[in-house]
C-alpha cells in the first residue's frame, strides 16, 4: 500500500478493522482466534497494519457512534464519518470477518483462513479435480468460496470449518 495525501498508508484495512471491531465487538476478534481486543490490537501492530495500538482504537472509535454498543467513540463528530460506514455496509454482508481476512491474506501475507488455504493448496488431490482450474469466488458474495472448472463441468465449492 502507498500513502495518499495525509491518509494512513493502510487506510482501507484500518477502516475495515475499525468497522468490524465497532459493529461486531468481541465476535469479530474471535474470528481471528483472539479472546481479547488487546491481543488483537497487538497482532495488528506486530503485523505492521498499524504503527500503534491507538491507531486501531481510533478507527473503532470512529465507527462506534453508528452501532449499538457500550462505547460512545467519537460521538461528538456526529455524522462526519457516516460515508465510511455506509460504504462498508453496502459492500459486505454477514461474512464480514472473512472479507478482512482476505484483505490481510492478499496485502500482508497473513493467512487466517486456514481451511480455505488448505482447499486451494489441495483441491487437485480430489480425483474429480486433478486436472481442474480454480477461481477464488469468496468476494463475489454468491454464497460459495471457489469455482472449480473441470474439462466439462463447473463446480461451486463452499469450504466449511467446524469448530
Amino acid at each position: 500500500m502507498y500513502k495518499r495525501n495525509n491518509k494512513h498508508e493502510n487506510y482501507e484495512i484500518l477502516n475495515l478493522i475499525g468497522y468490524g471491531l465497532s459493529k461486531f465487538n468481541n465476535q469479530f476478534i474471535n474470528e481471528f482466534g483472539f479472546t481479547t481486543k488487546s491481543a488483537f490490537y497487538t497482532f495488528c501492530v506486530n503485523q505492521k497494519i498499524a504503527k500503534t495500538v491507538g491507531t486501531i482504537k481510533n478507527r473503532m472509535d470512529l465507527f462506534d457512534p453508528f452501532f449499538p454498543n457500550n462505547r460512545k467513540g467519537w460521538w461528538q463528530k456526529g455524522n462526519t464519518y457516516i460515508h465510511r460506514k455506509l460504504l462498508i455496509d453496502n459492500l459486505f454482508g454477514e461474512e464480514y470477518a472473512n472479507i478482512v481476512k482476505l484483505y490481510l491474506e492478499k496485502n500482508f501475507n497473513i493467512y487466517t483462513l486456514k481451511a480455505d488455504v488448505y482447499f486451494i493448496n489441495n483441491y487437485k488431490n480430489i480425483n474429480l479435480f486433478n486436472s481442474a482450474t480454480i477461481e477464488d469466488a469468496r468476494l463475489f458474495g454468491d454464497g460459495y468460496d471457489f469455482q472449480v472448472k473441470t474439462e466439462h463441468d463447473y463446480f461451486l465449492a463452499e469450504v466449511i470449518t467446524h469448530r
